[in-house]
Order: structure tokens, then sequence, then C-alpha cells
């Protein structure tokens, strides 16, 4: 992150489920009572994913819960496909890439930038269970050492 960024929320589980090959930041569009509630904090990346139609880029699952203020009269989709705006040669080449096998577009974290909320978006590889693995046992080799070498200090 950079001085002028300001982390909303990062996508976690995106880093232990993918391999990441590049990042882009993009625009999102949204509407004004999402901004409250995003600039509140109410905002959930966890399934969060992009999808192509038409040669335009789409941001699905981004859970936004309703402003408070709001008033309940209004129909609200918490989860409704909102556009993200990337350049049209980058847009084609994650088309292409993402009919690869393994390949996917996710978000992978949601952020400040000055006072504009901006998303960051990753062409991802899936990891295989046996990478997967492997991290957990790395985690939990390093605890382990951790705890080891608090007692002996």
């Amino acid at each position: 992150m950079k001085k002028n960024e300001n982390l909303i929320t990062k996508n976690k589980k995106a880093f232990f489920d993918y391999e990441m090959i590049d990042s882009w930041e993009a625009w999102i569009i949204l509407k004004w009572h999402e901004t409250k509630s995003i600039r509140h904090g109410h905002v959930n990346l966890k399934w969060a994913f992009l999808s192509i139609m038409s040669g335009e880029l789409y941001l699905k699952f981004l859970h936004v819960t309703p402003w408070k203020a709001l008033s309940n009269r209004w129909a609200l989709e918490t989860d409704a496909p909102r556009k993200v705006l990337l350049h049209k040669k980058t847009i084609e080449y994650l088309t292409q890439k993402s009919k690869e096998w393994g390949y996917t577009i996710i978000p992978t974290e949601l952020y400040f930038k000055w006072s504009l909320i901006k998303v960051r978006v990753a062409l991802a590889k899936w990891k295989k269970a046996h990478q997967k693995k492997q991290v957990l046992r790395e985690r939990a080799m390093d605890k382990a050492a951790k705890v080891a070498l608090k007692k002996y200090i």
C-alpha cells in the first residue's frame, strides 16, 4: 500500500486458495448508499469474483450491507453485480486468460485512493490441495518454533 491508500478490506481467502499471477487497480461503480456503507466498513469480499459480460467486467457477490440510515422502503440488493472499469486491452487479455483452464479473475482488496474507492483485480490460478496443505504445514511449524523459542527466552 502506498501512503495515499487506505485499506478497507482484503480477501484473505483468495490468497490461500489462489496463486496470484498479475494484478491491476480498477474503478468500481457504486451507488451513493453503497459508498456510505463501504466507508463505514460494511463490506465483504470473501466470495466475490469478476465475470466478463459483453466485453465489460462485473464484480459479483460483493456483499455491501445496507446503510443504517436508509429507509427500509427501498429494495436494496446487497449482492448485485457492480461494473468495474479497466482499459479495454486489459479486459481483452483477462477474457482470453479466463477461458484457459484453472485461471480466474478475483478482487483481492478494496481500498481508498485519495477520496475514491478502488478495487485491486487479480488474475489468479487455482492452487492444488497439496499446495494448500504445504502452506498449513509451514504455518504450524512456524508457530511451534515460536512457542519453543519463547520457552528459552
